[in-house]
């Protein structure tokens, strides 16, 4: 199975459920420059030329012989179960990384690595790699979701842009038509790849900093409620050819607005021109703020390696050092944004227009998975939220079910 950066954000708005990794295919060249012999993973990702480009960037480092592998199949149970042995990754892409992993002495701090340069990370997607003061992965490249909607179409209907989550409601229901719905959320609703952004929209959080449940608040209720009506008012089109991820739907005019990934970008612009817009996910009530979900893969360092020193000075020199690389990566296979803030605000694909609209957005309004919230506490999550939406469930008496449960994994997750 082949999948692209965008598997970050697929499930529940960043849970970071990475379904890719497995073979041993090394490196073409046999390796590069002297040294130590260092092994280096990724997932297989869906985006030609990746593969090759990541090779690449190996061969050019002249301080350790690195063999890249290019591992298709379920990458994290692969990495989860790796990294208990001596024969693992001494580098390798985290998609998290997890509590497990860093109270287990699994992988090594990095903190080091970014003296003098730790402020130009997008905080963001640093915070989820950040326990105990240390930070134990260095992002590599942002992947975000937002809101499109076809400019055309809500002209004709009279129809301003939503600002808010009660604007979206009642816009979506004057796009529907027969011909169009209102607006495109996943085939189920928007359950899957909602996950935690309309809380976020209500000025709520997953988790607090301080590790407690972060939407115990009836603005939480209030919130996913109106997601529901959505549902009820049949202004959401389901049962599309396509899923989320895929812009298909809107620019086949199937939808007038539609949540999906910055990837899809370059397709709607070729496809639109300049019909359409984004936007980020609308605030709901006066302690709200718009909402964008934000994830970002890691590299890091195993501490079951020989050579952890000078696996470090490799991560440097690739995903701190060689600013020209990171931007490379971000942009020639694929549409992302830099994790550094610097890059993202030159790289020339990101200057102008929507492009230019989702790096603000993902500045101003970003937000990632807490690191505390466990898969256990997503699903529990989920599920409720799959039920307020379809089945018209209470909010707030599913909202109390899940508090209780999250409530429970965080005190588990402190006792470690």
């Amino acid at each position: 199975m082949t999948i692209s950066r965008r598997g970050l954000l697929g499930t529940g708005a960043a849970l970071g459920l990475l379904t890719a990794c497995g073979s041993n295919t090394g490196r073409d060249d046999g390796g590069s420059g002297g040294g130590p012999e260092l092994s280096q993973w990724y997932h297989q990702y869906g985006e030609q030329g990746t593969e090759q480009a990541v090779k690449k960037y190996a061969a050019a480092y002249d301080k350790a012989h690195v063999t890249v592998q290019w591992r298709p199949g379920n990458y994290d149970e692969q990495t989860a179960a790796a990294l208990l042995t001596d024969s693992g990754p001494d580098v390798f892409e985290v998609n998290g990384p997890t509590l497990d992993q860093i109270q287990g002495k699994q992988i090594a701090d990095l903190t080091g690595l970014f003296e003098g340069v730790k402020d130009d990370f997008n905080p963001a997607v640093l915070a989820p790699k950040t326990y105990d003061g240390r930070i134990w992965a260095i992002p590599q490249v942002i992947d975000m979701q937002m809101l499109y909607y076809r400019k055309s179409l809500l002209a004709d209907a009279g129809v301003e842009p939503p600002r808010t989550l009660d604007e979206l409601v009642d816009a979506a229901k004057k796009l529907t038509s027969k011909k169009t719905k209102g607006l495109f959320l996943g085939n189920d609703g928007g359950a899957g790849v909602l996950g935690g952004t309309p809380l976020y929209a209500a000025g709520l959080e997953l988790v607090t900093e301080d590790g407690k449940v972060g939407f115990d608040d009836p603005a939480a209720a209030r919130a996913l409620g109106k997601i529901h009506q959505l549902y009820a008012d049949k202004s959401l089109l389901l049962g599309a050819p396509s899923d989320w991820s895929d812009p298909s739907a809107f620019v086949q005019g199937l939808t007038a607005m539609q949540w999906s990934g910055l990837w899809a970008l370059p397709t709607v612009q070729k496809a639109l021109g300049d019909d359409f817009g984004v936007l980020p996910f609308p605030k709901d009530g006066a302690e709200g703020e718009p909402s964008v979900p934000v994830g970002a893969y890691g590299a890091a360092v195993s501490t079951r390696g020989k050579h952890q020193q000078a696996a470090k000075d490799y991560l440097k020199w690739l995903w701190i050092d060689r600013t020209e690389y990171q931007e490379d990566f971000a942009l020639s296979y694929g549409f992302h944004i830099p994790a550094r803030i610097s890059l993202a605000k030159k790289a020339g694909k990101l200057r102008k227009g929507a492009a230019a609209d989702a790096v603000r957005f993902t500045t101003d309004h970003g937000y990632a998975q807490p690191l505390r919230w466990t898969p256990a506490s997503q699903t529990a999550y989920q599920d409720a939220l799959s039920r307020i939406i379809k089945d018209g469930a209470s909010p707030d008496g599913e909202l109390k079910k899940v508090v209780r449960k999250v409530s429970a994994e965080l005190d588990r997750v402190k006792k470690k």
